[in-house]
């Protein structure tokens, strides 16, 4: 009977740095994350290969339908606005759209993808400073809502307007200081220096356009809740004001996105269960701002919201494979994982949760965890307590499905399956890898450069 040799690593000498202490006491247990909505990570990884993104269908409806009733119960009026930039595979959109989600888009690809998807016109939002003449033309005459983002695009909306003799839907985006610094004053029209009111007077003494609504995106992933509150309260200053000047009442106010998930922010003391707010306080403060503010009660404006984050953040998962394990020169030690920066983008302000995907030892240290890539940012976490993994072992970041499949990179690894579980525990590929083919339909050989010798 032959008995398997077991690996051998070298004993090292390590320097204990325990830090500060802190009353969150030492490492709690490490719970290994087998299975998703009841489908085994082993068997995922057997059909669909490593790595893989994984949605869960189940948790995408169940965080929808929470939060939707968490603003329906505090204000009359509200509509999502399904937000492209942070997923856009088609099929994670339609399960918004299927919820009651308009689309909410900021390039004319996105928006073309919206009406390819079955999102009527007048239901797609437009933002995004960079419009084409032709993204106009397609947006007025489908009667979708155009966000306004500076004059220059007021002036060539304006124009296309007089000749085509049609009346776009328009808003315009407003900027302003919520008190949380720095203010996002690169988009839309300042409140405070007076350009929001004086690019409100342009539009509606033209003659060219409807003006509909206000909008305002103040920050990404804004923990304070009372940043909404002013937001809310200068915005509704400016739909009272259009009123009494112009006797317009304008038909909503958008409150855009920003509204944080659960995730662990790099640099936080507290991890993101503790450190995010409850969503309900950002509702009770948007809707207390709205209901008392000097709006008539019959006139109170639809509002709408374009979350991406908190809706979609926790439905993503990211299963990889342990390529390797290494000691530093320090003494730590590393793990190579098979995805990196290029699929993981948003490693680089979360400290994703990375579980391993089978039993593991009570044994736990201080790893670096770094991608396959080449270069040396790809580092998935900085500093992880986690038990000693082998060569092929998985392991599954956790809250990744906000912006890492449409901010990933085809650099050195290509694009990897995306597959979505359904309400019945049933894995759908929505999105297949890339291969070699993928790239090279792309590309174009000159005549003189297809032969070689060596």
């Amino acid at each position: 009977m032959t008995m398997e040799k077991k690996r051998y690593e070298r004993p090292v000498i390590q320097k204990l740095n325990s830090g500060l202490l802190n009353k969150f006491g030492s490492a709690t247990e490490i719970k290994p994350l087998t299975e998703i909505d009841g489908v085994p990570v082993k068997r995922l990884v057997a059909e669909y290969g490593s790595p893989l993104f994984v949605f869960s269908e189940r948790q995408i409806r169940e965080k929808y339908a929470e939060v939707h009733k968490i603003f329906t119960t505090r204000y009359p009026k509200v509509k999502f606005g399904w937000s492209y930039k942070t997923n856009y595979l088609n099929a994670i959109c339609n399960i918004f759209h299927q919820q009651g989600s308009w689309a909410e888009v900021v390039s004319g690809f996105e928006y073309e993808k919206a009406l390819q998807n079955g999102v009527p016109g007048n239901k797609i939002i437009f933002n995004g400073p960079d419009k084409t003449a032709a993204d106009l033309q397609k947006a007025m005459a489908n009667n979708s809502l155009i966000h306004l983002d500076h004059m220059d695009e007021f002036y060539l909306l304006n124009e296309l307007a007089a000749a085509g003799h049609k009346k776009p839907r328009v808003a315009i985006r407003v900027n302003m200081d919520t008190g949380v610094y720095p203010i996002w004053d690169r988009f839309g029209f300042n409140y405070e220096n007076g350009q929001a009111w004086s690019a409100i007077n342009k539009i509606m003494t033209s003659g060219n356009f409807t003006m509909v609504g206000l909008h305002c995106h103040i920050g990404t992933f804004m923990l304070a809740p009372s940043a909404y509150g002013i937001a809310a309260d200068k915005l509704a200053a400016l739909f009272v004001r259009i009123k009494n000047k112009f006797g317009h009442t304008l038909e909503y106010i958008d409150l855009g996105g920003g509204l944080p998930s659960p995730n662990n922010l790099k640099g936080a003391y507290l991890p993101g269960n503790d450190l995010v707010p409850p969503i309900e306080e950002f509702a009770d403060t948007i809707a207390n701002s709205l209901l008392n503010s000097d709006i008539a009660p019959n006139e109170l404006p639809l509002l709408i919201m374009e979350s991406g984050r908190l809706l979609i953040d926790e439905a993503g998962y990211l299963i990889g494979t342990v390529i390797a394990n290494k000691r530093l020169s320090t003494g730590r030690r590393a793990t190579i994982l098979d995805f990196g920066v290029n699929s993981l983008f948003t490693s680089f302000w979360y400290n994703h949760k990375i579980s391993p995907a089978q039993e593991v030892s009570n044994y736990k240290e201080d790893v670096e965890l770094f991608g396959p890539l080449c270069m040396n940012i790809d580092v998935v976490r900085e500093s992880v307590i986690l038990p000693p993994l082998n060569t092929g072992d998985r392991v599954v970041a956790q809250n990744v499905g906000a912006y890492n499949v449409t901010q990933w990179m085809q650099f050195i690894t290509m694009r990897p399956n995306v597959v979505l579980i359904d309400d019945q525990g049933k894995p759908h590929i929505i999105r297949r890898a890339e291969s070699l083919d993928t790239l090279n339909q792309m590309e174009e050989m000159p005549a003189h450069l297809k032969t070689f010798k060596l």
